[in-house]
């Protein structure tokens, strides 16, 4: 809130270029925060996907987990005022590829109950197929 009241000091004294400094940075703050979260939310979806292509099946708790984050990595991801959106498509998959490991290590403690590493988890799943699935779900 204070970034407010000075940008609009700024403009009062007729600082444009200092002001408009302070919007990118505001700006790229704001689109920092939106990654973080989105990635967050990304590898939750791909532990869920990794599990249920592991294990062979489902369970509604993952259906549901999935169904939530997908909604709000979208929303997070949709320009409100301006429509369209923050990332795209390569954007995405780029956050998403980046997650992966973090999300496979995550996903061995829960498959199976724990009882195969994440190398061993990894050997059961394709990558690509898991990650490709996670950017068709997001993008439905």
């Amino acid at each position: 809130m204070e970034e407010l009241l000075e940008i609009r000091q700024l403009l009062e004294q007729g600082k444009i270029h200092e002001a408009l400094l302070l919007v990118d940075e505001l700006e790229e703050m704001s689109l920092s925060d939106k990654i973080n979260k989105i990635d967050s939310y990304g590898v939750i979806l791909l532990i869920h996907l990794i599990k249920q292509k592991a294990e062979k099946r489902s369970t509604r708790s993952w259906d549901v987990s999935i169904e939530n984050v997908v909604r709000e990595i979208n929303k997070i991801n949709k320009r409100r005022k301006s429509g369209g959106f923050y990332l795209n498509q390569s954007e995405l998959m780029d956050i998403l590829e980046q997650g992966y490991q973090v999300a496979l290590k995550r996903a061995a403690l829960e498959a199976f109950e724990g009882r195969y590493e994440t190398q061993e988890l990894a050997a059961m799943v394709e990558e690509q197929q898991i990650l490709t699935q996670g950017l068709e779900l997001i993008q439905k």
